[in-house]
């Protein structure tokens, strides 16, 4: 790609993707176009095509768990069927809810309710215990709010908040109607449901909270949680889920479970309500068309997104979600295959050894320290392209096309939920894949240390045969080293090498690192964007990780014969593009743990003196950053 090298010198994105930006269409049924989301579009295209050829009876399967996906697929876009059927299949689940009539009432259904996926006051979950990460644990949380984050409810964003509710209200009040609900009666309801999440609010922790680990682990005994509230018996329910009373709990948000007791007490009533709207809220999409069009009209005002998707790509993403590692083992074998996937291992593998290079001769770090680092990356699990065999849970999921689209996916929702509680305690499969194949993403696991590389990212820009070493290393290369730095990163850092949270460093060392945390806080924080300003603190463990990624990407391309550093640089640039509307870009700033595209691009490049030599920029140019404030890590 030809860029002009002055362009560079005083913005490296616009340079590279300015062209790109000007002729760019979000396509309606979507808040962002770009890098990321082309790659999505193709695939969602290649996937559907092939949907459709089973659904229609022009290709065969012989493998039994596809052929239920595909039969989710016809089951979800008869639309036709689904109209006739009306609001029927949620208003016989919206019954039982009706009946209840106190708290003892709802407690006698609360497990079904969780195995089901219905609303609870509590989240519980299952995943590796921190502290012994080769067993499963339990952890509890709060429920998720009515708006995207808690920062949403404080006095800086009224104007926001205000906004945002009215037009999740007037949607409520619209499904509603549809399904025949007096308008007194609903205003209540959503009146009472906005007044119970008023209640959560305070209590919850923000998305910059959430994005702290080491505060997430607050083990406490069953019976020390059950006495947070006598509204509700959390004992029983925690042993209806996983059969027996664990000895520990990890309760993730501590002040939340402070606050139960106050936010249960006298509020049966407005609990009802929030559970009535959540039940419809989480269903009314699985009735006719008109029903998710109108269930979808606050989601799309808050990222922007003009149209729903269309009913074919609404079923298709329906059918992939519920069989997520079915799905991503056909994309992977069919469009992947074992050649790219051995390359591809081969490649993290070579990222390996330049980030265990950087470390063993890392200068700031003490011995002690420097080996346990080696150690973790040793100790490193290596997942690429799609796995090597599908959990036994998709062999029980069975789809009756004679049945509602709602029976069939809460008769699903049952079998997933009691299978992952039926993990709780039992040893940690680390090498269990949790993304599906056919994702276009990559992430490391701190609780397992593992790297994850779906087969559906390993392509071009950010990988092909087609592409230069040099290309290959700012695309795919960087991503992978982003995601061995999250190892490494102020979450990463905190677990050993097995995924224990577990302190491995020396007091001056961790205290080094905090003051390198703090320069990268520094360094993005306040940046405008979008009509906002970045949040520095939020984004800190993915900017660490951008930065090592970038710096060892880099590293790994001047070992290889044909380096060209402009090249490298050039397509680090042109996968972070990313055109999107104003909404998305204010909401991922207040929710997302990455920062805008855009600074991801520039900013790390700004970081790295092989830049500067690259395009020659000078003091004065504004891509310039002087030695001092460049902030270096790993």
């Amino acid at each position: 790609m030809a860029v002009n090298n002055e362009l560079i010198k005083d913005d490296l994105y616009e340079a590279v993707n300015g062209e790109w930006l000007k002729t760019a269409k979000i396509p309606d049924d979507k808040p962002a176009t770009g890098g990321f989301n082309d790659l999505v579009d193709e695939i969602d295209k290649q996937l559907m095509d092939d949907f459709d050829a089973y659904a229609d009876g022009k290709e065969k399967s012989d493998d039994p768990r596809f052929n239920e996906m595909i039969k989710l697929y016809r089951l979800a876009k008869n639309f036709a069927r689904r109209k006739n059927i009306g609001a029927r299949p949620l208003k016989r689940m919206l019954a039982s809810v009706d009946e209840l009539s106190s708290y003892a009432d709802y407690q006698g259904q609360w497990s079904n309710w969780i195995f089901a996926g219905m609303p609870s006051p509590v989240s519980f979950d299952i995943d590796a215990d921190m502290k012994n990460a080769t067993v499963y644990a339990l952890f509890a949380s709060s429920p998720s709010l009515i708006l995207p984050d808690k920062s949403y409810y404080e006095e800086e964003k009224k104007e926001q908040h205000d906004q945002l509710l009215q037009l999740w209200s007037a949607m409520m009040a619209t499904l509603m109607d549809k399904m025949g609900y007096d308008k007194d009666e609903a205003a209540k309801l959503i009146d009472d449901a906005k007044k119970f999440d008023a209640l959560l609010a305070p209590h919850v922790k923000s998305a910059e909270e959430a994005a702290d680990y080491s505060k997430m682990y607050n083990p406490q005994s069953v019976a020390e949680l059950a006495s947070s509230t006598d509204q509700l018996d959390l004992a029983a329910v925690i042993k209806d889920l996983v059969g027996a009373t664990p000895e520990k709990v990890i309760v993730m948000e501590p002040a939340f479970f402070k606050a139960l007791d106050g936010i249960l007490r006298d509020h049966f009533e407005l609990f009802k309500s929030w559970a009535i709207i959540r039940i419809i809220r989480d269903n009314a999409s699985y009735l006719d068309d008109e029903m998710r069009e109108i269930n979808g009209r606050y989601s799309r005002a808050l990222s922007g997104s003009k149209k729903p998707v269309s009913q074919r790509k609404f079923a298709y993403y329906l059918a992939r979600d519920m069989f997520s590692q079915v799905a991503g083992d056909y994309y992977g074998k069919k469009y992947f295959g074992p050649q790219a996937k051995a390359d591809v291992h081969h490649m993290v593998e070579q990222m390996i050894k330049v980030y265990k290079n950087r470390l063993t001769n890392n200068t700031w770090l003490s011995k002690a320290t420097r080996d346990k680092a080696v150690l973790k990356l040793d100790k490193l699990g290596i997942q690429v392209g799609y796995p090597d065999k599908i959990p036994a849970l998709y062999d029980k999921f069975k789809i009756d096309e004679d049945e509602t689209l709602i029976a069939n996916l809460n008769q699903l929702a049952v079998i997933a939920n009691k299978d992952m509680f039926g993990r709780w305690n039992k040893p940690v499969d680390r090498m269990r894949w949790e993304m599906s194949a056919a994702t276009v993403n990559a992430y490391y696991h701190p609780f397992k240390n593992i790297i994850v590389f779906p087969a559906a990212i390993l392509q071009a820009s950010f990988y092909s045969l087609k592409q230069s070493s040099s290309q290959n290393y700012g695309g795919i290369g960087a991503v992978i080293a982003h995601e061995i730095s999250h190892a490494f990163d102020n979450n990463g850092s905190l677990f050993d090498e097995l995924g224990n949270l577990n302190n491995w460093w020396t007091d001056e060392d961790s205290a080094h690192f905090k003051k390198l945390a703090q320069s990268m806080i520094k360094e993005f924080d306040g940046i405008p964007f979008a009509g906002q300003k970045v949040n520095g603190k939020l984004t800190v463990s993915e900017n660490i990780a951008d930065a090592g990624g970038l710096s060892c990407a880099l590293e790994a391309a001047k070992g290889e014969d044909d380096f060209n550093a402009k090249e490298f640089f050039i397509n680090w640039a042109t996968v972070w593009r990313m055109k999107a509307t104003e909404q998305y870009m204010q909401l991922l700033l207040s929710i997302d743990v990455h920062a805008p595209q855009k600074l991801r691009a520039n900013v790390q490049a700004e970081n790295l003196a092989d830049f500067y030599t690259a395009f020659d920029i000078k003091p004065g140019d504004k891509m310039y950053k002087a030695p001092e404030d460049r902030v270096h890590i790993w």
